[in-house]
């Protein structure tokens, strides 16, 4: 076999939700873009902010020598300091550039983490439902993602968390805003979790690091707030990225932001940055990395996806559909009306209508739907969302 074993096994598993868009070119090819309605893929559909044209374009024109060249594999000084600031602020926590590494996307974040942290066998637990790509992050660093199951809202359930954390355990890692149900998780639960680990830790005689992987922190509707894993936890770090809240995410640009009360932090910030190079990921962009540095606290219009929640959230309703209501990102998990998701989905795909089913989520009797996307595909979704759920009741 040409292939490695392990990737010819991942491939033969591989992500649902790659699967649900190669049904969709399928879909589109047959019968014309306009008539599937694409919900798979959570790529955002609003442009970037006019300012990030602006900044993109003067940044160019001001390149000079050696604005392309390797930097620090922290990245640029300067960035990380405005980076900082601006963390100082949103965390409630004062960070200094010392605290920030410029990566890959929050995906290159978790990775140069996870490649710092973890020995082989050591756990990486995580709540579910949970975005699917972790389990692969994990294993690339011999590490084994372990589950624990959330409330059926969603939100944290702190005795799941604590049966399953062992002596193995290394990181747990949340994300909220969540993929795919959009929870956010609540200061109280945060700071009940961080009691925990710091428990779990003195008992274990090592550090349990909590990481939260926050690329939808700015996507939050109806007044909702993502309560600091800093003011919860020392021994915390956050992966995060611009693709989302600025809808850049081919650009690939992130970082990683560790607790300025963390302990091991110099052994830490080194471990990353040696991570950053050996993964290959060398440094950040470079032109990226400026680009973003007058960027801070931007976002796209967040009240067009907060439209777009609502609009579907109001015709799956009429439709009979059983849902939480998402406060953050742009996905909603409903529950489908029988136990097999992959059948319904099926169903559902049988009317043009791609969704992911929750077991690609570790959330099994749901499916995901990815509302970043134009309105019309919304609206002309609802008959065939009708006509699937009609036929199970």
């Amino acid at each position: 076999m040409t292939v490695a074993h392990k990737i010819n096994d991942i491939m033969a598993k591989s992500s649902w939700i790659r699967k649900m868009f190669e049904e969709g070119a399928k879909l589109k090819a047959e019968h014309g873009v306009e008539n599937v309605f694409d919900f798979s893929l959570g790529n955002p559909n609003l442009p970037p902010p006019e300012k990030f044209n602006e900044i993109l374009r003067d940044t160019v024109d001001s390149c000079g020598l050696g604005d392309h060249c390797y930097m620090p594999q922290v990245g640029y000084s300067q960035v990380c300091v405005s980076i900082a600031e601006y963390l100082t602020k949103e965390q409630g926590v004062a960070i200094t550039g010392d605290e920030i590494i410029m990566t890959c996307g929050a995906a290159g974040a978790l990775n140069v983490i996870f490649k710092a942290l973890l020995d082989p066998g050591d756990e990486v637990l995580t709540p579910t439902p949970c975005f699917v790509e972790y389990q692969f992050y994990a294993d690339n660093h011999g590490g084994i993602l372990k589950m624990a199951g959330t409330h059926p809202d969603f939100t944290l359930d702190l005795d799941a968390l604590a049966d399953a954390i062992s002596e193995k355990t290394k990181v747990v890692l949340v994300n909220s805003p969540n993929n795919p149900t959009g929870q956010i998780y609540s200061k109280k639960s945060l700071d009940a979790l961080g009691a925990l680990l710091a428990e779990k830790s003195r008992n274990y005689g090592h550090i349990i690091y909590l990481v939260s992987d926050e690329p939808y922190r700015k996507i939050v509707f109806d007044d909702a707030q993502v309560p600091s894993i800093f003011q919860s936890y020392d021994q915390s770090i956050i992966a995060t990225s611009y693709s989302k809240d600025i809808s850049i995410p081919g650009e690939r640009i992130g970082f990683a932001a560790l607790s300025p009360a963390a302990t091991h932090k110099g052994a830490l910030m080194a471990g990353m940055a040696l991570a950053n190079r050996i993964l290959g990921f060398v440094n950040a962009p470079a032109l990226m990395q400026r680009v973003i540095s007058r960027m801070q606290g931007m976002s796209v219009d967040i009240g067009e996806y907060k439209r777009k929640r609502d609009l579907l959230c109001d015709g799956l309703a009429d439709a009979g559909y059983d849902f939480t209501t998402p406060p953050g990102a742009f996905y909603l998990f409903p529950r489908t009306p029988n136990a097999d998701d992959v059948a319904f989905v099926k169903d559902l795909q049988q009317e043009r209508i791609l969704v992911v089913p929750g077991s690609g989520f570790a959330g099994p009797g749901h499916f995901r739907v990815a509302f970043c996307v134009d309105d019309q595909t919304i609206v002309n979704a609802m008959p065939g969302f009708r006509k699937v759920m009609q036929k199970y009741k």
